[in-house]
């Protein structure tokens, strides 16, 4: 990709979740730069919505959209063809940022039989990854982001992955759970990807009132937090409605030089390197939550 941050011009970047929220503040950063940007969203109706608001702010860019749901193997085999087969004619992919997570209230499974929670906010950067890695490899320097979310602390519980104990109890919310299992997954890809020139780094957003947050159901937070869930839906509209703010990380690692060749990095709110959590990097905790993706990949035969 270009070094340039001024110009994204002949980069081609992926943003999953990027109809709304998060996702779509960063799709509109890398538009403004030249970039061609496609989004993937389950809804096709904000999906077209999205990138024919983000059109009118192209500096040269390109928007499309890929209508998917990725919390299914069918979904995340739908976008990895489209872009594997050359989506709008392009044959690469030089960013693929997975911001798209789902924070339900309770535990459910999907029509794979994966806990949901589980499979968007990890599985799904998972598999994706696999499957566009043959684009990916295409790119001289191609970059990976994943979003991590929430409050992401461990320890991560390789019996509970996929909150097969307990899904929410006083402190611990299976998103945030999923969350930290993202970062240690993420940890072990930078690892086995060093060699191909693909970089995988995560980026923690902060707090923001999206679509989603606003959605979110007061019995999908942790017990303890609940009290304050109220006061978090009064000022969100004032203290955290600027979604610029969250997305700088995304958008940091999408385009600056600084971070050219940069992977197995965490970065803050504030685009700062910061250090890992001792969970993210464990071994044990690393291999179990990579052994279960993997598991899952084989099962629905998706592969590179």
């Amino acid at each position: 990709m270009k070094a340039d941050i001024a110009t994204l011009h002949g980069t081609t970047a992926l943003i999953t979740g990027g109809t709304g929220g998060i996702g779509k503040e960063t799709a509109r950063g890398l538009v403004r730069r030249g970039a061609h940007v496609i989004l993937v969203g389950r809804d096709p109706g904000r999906a077209a919505d999205a990138v024919r608001e983000l059109r009118h702010e192209a500096g040269g860019g390109r928007v499309e959209a890929v209508a998917a749901d990725l919390t299914l193997r069918a979904g995340l085999r739908r976008v990895a063809d489209a872009v594997n087969a050359g989506h709008a004619g392009h044959a690469g992919l030089d960013v693929l940022v997975n911001n798209f997570g789902m924070n339900p209230a309770e535990r459910r499974l999907t029509a794979d039989g994966v806990e949901t929670a589980f499979a968007a906010n990890v599985f799904a950067p998972f598999a994706l990854t696999r499957l566009l890695m043959p684009n990916l490899r295409k790119s001289p320097a191609a970059r990976v982001i994943n979003l991590t979310g929430g409050i992401p602390r461990g320890p991560v519980d390789p019996a509970n992955l996929q909150a097969e104990k307990a899904f929410i109890g006083w402190t611990f919310g299976q998103y945030n759970h999923t969350k930290a299992q993202l970062m240690a997954v993420s940890y072990e890809y930078a690892q086995r990807t060093a060699e191909d020139g693909v970089t995988v780094n995560v980026a923690y957003p902060g707090h923001a009132y999206t679509p989603g947050n606003q959605a979110t159901p007061m019995r999908a937070f942790p017990r303890l937090y609940r009290p304050a869930a109220p006061l978090v839906r009064l000022l969100g509209p004032i203290l955290l409605a600027d979604l610029a703010k969250p997305a700088r990380s995304s958008i940091h690692l999408a385009t600056s030089p600084e971070v050219e060749g940069v992977t197995g990095a965490y970065f803050d709110t504030r685009c700062r390197r910061v250090p890992w959590p001792d969970f993210a990097t464990d071994p044990r905790t690393r291999d179990a939550v990579w052994s279960l993706c993997e598991r899952l990949c084989n099962q629905g035969e998706l592969k590179s």
